[in-house]
């Protein structure tokens, strides 16, 4: 499997969960520092890929063939966050949100989908967000993550004849470096940010990385054969 963003929170507890599930993992990252710390304890493949080059996300899908034999399992975990409310929003805070999140698991899953359709299998799961429903002060984010829910369902139907299952997973509140920047960007206290959303949630609790990666492994797995197009919230609660 190959694992975009795996340097860390989600990506990272992924990355995990499926090699303790005896899968040969590429972990892969802007810096390869963060992926090899990933991957080392794993016994994973460590890439640095900046995932909106096409020329370096072909490399790291070639090179994932190459090296773990095949490739079954796409999960796209790369991102980035650049908030600000319209009015301040530049130019620079869209195109790299769009770029990062967008475009890169675009490319990402047409370089993947070469092998998976020659080999009749393949598993995607991108990782959306509760913000694609709209969230102050991130046009760019919001809009990134809603076009991934649709790219999902776009690509469930024209790979799904190759027996290829696409689904997106939409996390709400998650105890990540993500969240903790907002908090820092907010001027709050992260541990006050994470008290006040779990007040705020009907199980009580912030969400952990290894919540989110539990549920991408079952859309990874056989038993979840017959669902593609769809989109999971992983909230806490309705």
């Amino acid at each position: 499997m190959l694992v975009t963003g795996g340097g860390r929170g989600i990506g990272a507890a992924t990355a995990q969960l499926f090699a303790g599930e005896g899968a040969k993992v590429a972990v892969s990252d802007l810096d390869e520092g963060p992926a090899q710390e990933v991957a080392g304890p794993i016994g994973g493949l460590a890439i640095a890929c900046n995932v909106s080059d096409r020329g370096q996300v072909e490399s790291m899908v070639a090179r994932t063939v190459k090296e773990l034999g095949r490739l079954d399992v796409l999960v796209t975990c790369a991102g980035i966050i650049r908030d600000n409310l319209i009015y301040k929003m530049t130019d620079d805070d869209w195109d790299s949100v769009i770029d990062t999140h967008l475009k890169g698991t675009f490319l990402c899953a047409q370089a993947a989908q070469k092998h998976m359709v020659e080999n009749k299998y393949g598993k995607m799961v991108f990782l959306s967000s509760t913000s694609a429903l709209g969230n102050r002060g991130q046009t760019n984010y919001a809009a990134a993550k809603a076009g991934l829910q649709g790219m999902a369902r776009t690509l469930a139907i024209e790979l799904g004849p190759f027996n290829i299952n696409v689904n997106t997973v939409a996390p709400g509140f998650v105890e990540t470096r993500m969240t903790k920047a907002t908090a820092e960007r907010m001027g709050v206290d992260y541990e006050a940010f994470k008290l006040g959303a779990a007040s705020q949630i009907p199980l009580r609790r912030v969400g952990q990385p290894e919540d989110i990666a539990n549920v991408i492994a079952f859309l990874c797995s056989d038993e979840s054969g017959f669902v593609s197009g769809q989109n999971i919230y992983i909230r806490g609660g309705p």
